[in-house]
């Protein structure tokens, strides 16, 4: 009896170990090699980059919705990763991008460009076929931190496949578009004269 006991537990590790050993590797995403800038260096450095979005954006789920079966539940695949909350991607594409410094460094005063993530997700319209999609609502703040200018932006690009690689891919396409979405509005601010009263203070003294 306590042989078979033994090997009965030995024929379970045995199998666990093997399940183990079948599971395919987590995939970890990120937006991929830095991106040639959309403008000079330095030319809306005064303009503060601030990306928010709802807490449940601060894992690294890549996120997905089945439309035909249920809209309203949003899911994750279980072994493909982002390899940073998809807001902290986002916000270095768009610095790259773009040129502008961060809320948080050292540049303590200037407009501030707002941008609050309210989705960030693949969508399968059929089991076969899917996009990204990025949605939110950007707004320009002047130094006084009152609003400027807003609009809403909705982006979507087609996934070339219906998995987390063809997800990942939409995805980041949809981050390169925004990018280029705010350079255009950022120039075309700037020509109407609504960036004036942004200014850096980098590295200038307390009594300026």
């Amino acid at each position: 009896m306590n042989r078979f006991l033994i090997w009965l537990v030995a024929g379970l590790l045995a199998g666990c170990v093997g399940g183990t050993r079948n599971l395919s590797p987590v995939e970890v995403y990120d937006f991929g090699a830095p991106v040639e800038p959309l403008a000079e260096e330095g030319r809306w450095s005064g303009v503060l980059l601030d990306i928010r979005a709802p807490h449940w954006f601060d894992a690294r789920d890549i996120e997905y919705r089945l439309l035909y079966e249920n809209p309203l539940k949003l899911r994750n695949y279980a072994r493909s990763h982002w390899a940073a909350a998809p807001a902290l991607l986002l916000s270095q594409r768009l610095r790259q991008q773009l040129g502008l410094p961060g809320v948080g460094g050292q540049i303590a005063a200037g407009c501030v460009l707002r941008f609050e993530l309210q989705e960030f997700s693949q969508v399968f319209d059929t089991p076969q076929r899917s996009r990204g999609i990025l949605q939110g609502q950007a707004g320009l703040l002047d130094t006084r931190r009152q609003l400027v200018a807003e609009r809403r932006l909705a982006i979507e690009q087609p996934a070339p496949t219906a998995d987390a690689q063809g997800g990942v891919i939409a995805l980041v396409a949809v981050s390169a578009e925004l990018g280029r979405e705010f350079a255009a509005w950022l120039n075309d601010l700037e020509k109407r004269g609504r960036l004036k009263g942004c200014r850096s203070t980098a590295g200038e003294s307390p009594s300026h």
